[in-house]
């Protein structure tokens, strides 16, 4: 596979992924309090949102690559 074609399928996907998931979501431990030897601790949730137009955008630029962004040729027959 061609690298111009495996870095739009990569961005498709993860065009894709980020539509259906729309957030990062992982949890952080926290020390809520001391009690000497015995430790409390909370783990709460976090969530770094995802706007669908990044989605949007990965995906729309996957396409293009894919279809749009063909091998050009010179008149001596070389690629660039």
């Amino acid at each position: 596979m061609k690298s111009k074609a495996l870095i739009a399928t990569i961005l498709i996907a993860l065009g894709l992924i980020a539509f259906y998931y729309q957030g990062i979501t992982y949890k952080t431990r926290q020390e809520a309090l001391d009690l000497g030897p015995l430790p409390v601790t909370t783990e709460p949730t976090r969530t770094i949102p995802l706007p669908p137009i990044a989605g949007g955008i990965a995906v729309l630029s996957g396409l293009v690559l894919l279809f749009v962004g063909g091998s050009r040729q010179t008149r001596s027959g070389h690629r660039w």
